[in-house]
């Protein structure tokens, strides 16, 4: 069931237009689903709400998106960071589509300008799109994702609750590797084993649960402390993630950003549902050292990009990418 998370920034009635509501936190998801050869095809829009108030929920999305879909009816800053964001966290795949409101217009070519710059190499379509059609380009995106099922267990969790009857569940996105039904797991920073009871993807009971889906692990001998936003699942006893209490790295400044970080900067680390708050300790030639207030949990042979925001350095909260990141 392969499944493509679109990272979505626009209005809800084109969202509606392609695929149905379903679930609702501080990001809402929108699914639709096909069948093609006897498989089913689906394509999870996630819509980050509150933005630009709040970046948080955008970056979630971009920790688990593989493309991008963004409708464009002005230009002004709060798009700018918006393309940069998904420039930064390397979404080269995507549609924007230009769609003014009330008599409006955009400029085009402006709008390219901007996605080149930001890193974007995004197809641009120009008035009220039909959803037929972004379905169809979405999917496309979809046959050339690889799923990673041949790498280590990543789950990072971003919401948990106990159910009557079933007990502890946690709900997240496969990064990377699969899952399977009564595999041994262990949650981190906490260190606390568990056992998968069952396992539901887009509300289906099944065996197995791959990198791109949104599953739910019911799960025994697991403590409902040991879970929390931004917590990992992993296999028992993996060496998948690397916990960082300080970490030295490069900055890859973001495009348009003209602040740089100063010594006790506070600043966010964002990475697989992660939004760790740490402080700038160091800043020698290129590189910068911080200590993080809770561990930051890495994988260990990932490439996944992880963004530094600093949350007061309005209009662009992006400060860019740190690479190289190493224990410090």
């Amino acid at each position: 069931m392969p499944v493509l998370n679109v990272g979505y920034v626009g209005s809800e009635e084109l969202a509606r237009s392609i695929a149905k509501l379903g679930d609702v936190r501080d990001i809402e998801s929108y699914v639709y689903k096909e069948m093609s050869g006897g498989e089913t095809r689906i394509i999870s829009l996630l819509r980050p709400l509150k933005f630009p108030d709040s970046i948080r929920p955008l970056l979630s999305v971009l920790n688990v998106a593989k493309a991008g879909l963004v409708e464009i009816t002005k230009v002004d800053a709060a798009l700018g960071e918006v393309l940069v964001s998904f420039g930064c966290a390397g979404i080269t795949d995507g549609i924007v589509v230009i769609n003014p409101k009330d008599g409006g217009w955009v400029d085009p070519d402006q709008v390219r300008v901007i996605l080149s710059q930001a890193g974007l190499p995004w197809a641009v379509l120009e008035g009220t799109p039909d959803s037929h059609d972004l379905r169809e380009i979405l999917l496309k995106f979809l046959s050339v994702e690889k799923n990673s099922v041949s790498e280590a267990l990543v789950i990072p969790i971003d919401q948990h609750f106990v159910v009557r009857g079933i007990g502890l569940v946690g709900i997240g996105y496969v990064q990377s590797g699969s899952i399977n039904k009564h595999d041994a797991i262990e949650s981190h920073p906490a260190g606390d084993f568990g056992i998968v009871r069952s396992l539901q993807v887009m509300d289906d009971d099944v065996d197995t649960a791959v990198t791109g889906d949104r599953v739910g692990l019911a799960l025994r001998n697991l403590k409902e402390e040991s879970l929390h936003k931004g917590c990992m699942i992993v296999h028992q006893n993996s060496d998948a993630l690397e916990s960082h209490e300080s970490s030295r790295f490069r900055l890859i400044k973001a495009p348009f950003q003209k602040r740089g970080l100063s010594l006790d900067d506070v600043v966010h680390a964002a990475v697989d549902l992660q939004f760790n708050v740490g402080r700038v300790r160091e800043i020698k030639e290129d590189s910068v050292l911080i200590d993080w207030e809770s561990p930051l949990l890495l994988r260990k042979r990932g490439t996944e990009p992880i963004l530094i925001v600093h949350l007061d350095a309005v209009p662009m909260r992006i400060m860019g990418i740190a690479s190289e990141m190493t224990l410090a």
